[in-house]
């Protein structure tokens, strides 16, 4: 590594952080909706496996980001690129074949897009992370060590997050006005996130949009959880309400792509630094 070893450190555990994060979403939100769906169809316990390896190859990262890379994270990164990819197959497959195709009814109560996405940016921003551990600047054609390509992962992976959340919201007929903040605030540090990477200039505005929306992540656990709660029986009938009340697990997706998205600023402000 170079002289900024503290600044690409604090860089790499942030993108493994986020990436560990997303990984756990993935893990909890399709644990709970393939158990909805019962395990039907096999090749559904692939995104748990592929997100439980996530999350331990992308957590040591974010511990020690100075050890360097090894073979067992970068099959890990691949393969969860490509059953999240092979996950949105079947997932828009579910959605297509039901009466009337993608219908808002069928996109609000079909296999959502949301999971399968979060394990292929999982993925990625994993083996970023892992690349840069290993001191490379590049992986293929794309140029890691700037920020800007991690930087357009997140931003991207934040604007189709807050999509999914406006179209569970709508489902949700916004009946409390703090449902609009994930709508609102991600969407907006996703643009100056992007608009950054485009000028390749990282702006004081951007960290503390991220910050924020990092900070909703969290704080949406807590209104699902309660969202859970006003269900039939509340969380003593804990195992019908969480499948058919507000996702608990989906929230934290915003947590992870927003602290992908600093360690990508951090990477551009030592570029111009």
């Amino acid at each position: 590594m170079t002289e900024a070893v503290p600044g690409d450190t604090l860089a790499i555990r942030l993108i493994a952080g986020g990436a560990t994060v997303l990984a756990s979403s993935v893990l909890t939100d399709s644990g709970m909706e393939h158990y909805r769906g019962s395990f039907a169809n096999p090749t559904m316990v692939l995104p748990l496996a592929s997100s439980a390896l996530g999350i331990a190859v992308n957590g040591r990262k974010a511990q020690r980001p100075d050890g360097g890379g090894s073979t067992v994270p970068a099959i890990g990164h691949a393969g969860a690129v490509t059953i999240g990819a092979v996950g949105l197959g079947f997932h828009a497959y579910n959605v297509l074949k039901r009466p009337g195709g993608a219908t808002f009814t069928n996109l609000f109560y079909g296999a959502p897009a949301g999971a399968p996405a979060a394990l292929i940016l999982a993925g990625l921003l994993g083996k970023a992370a892992n690349a840069l551990a290993e001191g490379k600047d590049h992986v293929g054609p794309v140029v890691l060590a700037s920020g800007r390509a991690i930087g357009a992962v997140a931003g991207t992976g934040i604007l189709g997050s807050a999509g999914e959340a406006a179209l569970l919201h709508v489902r949700g007929a916004y009946h409390d006005p703090f449902m609009w903040l994930p709508v609102t605030v991600p969407p907006i540090a996703a643009a100056s996130l992007l608009r950054d990477v485009v000028e390749d200039h990282p702006r004081r505005a951007t960290t503390i949009l991220l910050g924020t929306t990092a900070a909703l992540g969290l704080i949406g656990v807590g209104f699902h959880v309660y969202g859970v709660s006003r269900n039939m029986g509340g969380w003593r009938n804990w195992r019908q309400n969480i499948l058919a009340g507000p996702p608990i697990p989906a929230p934290p997706a915003f947590t992870g792509l927003a602290l992908a998205g600093l360690g990508a600023l951090i990477l551009m402000r030592r570029r111009h630094g």
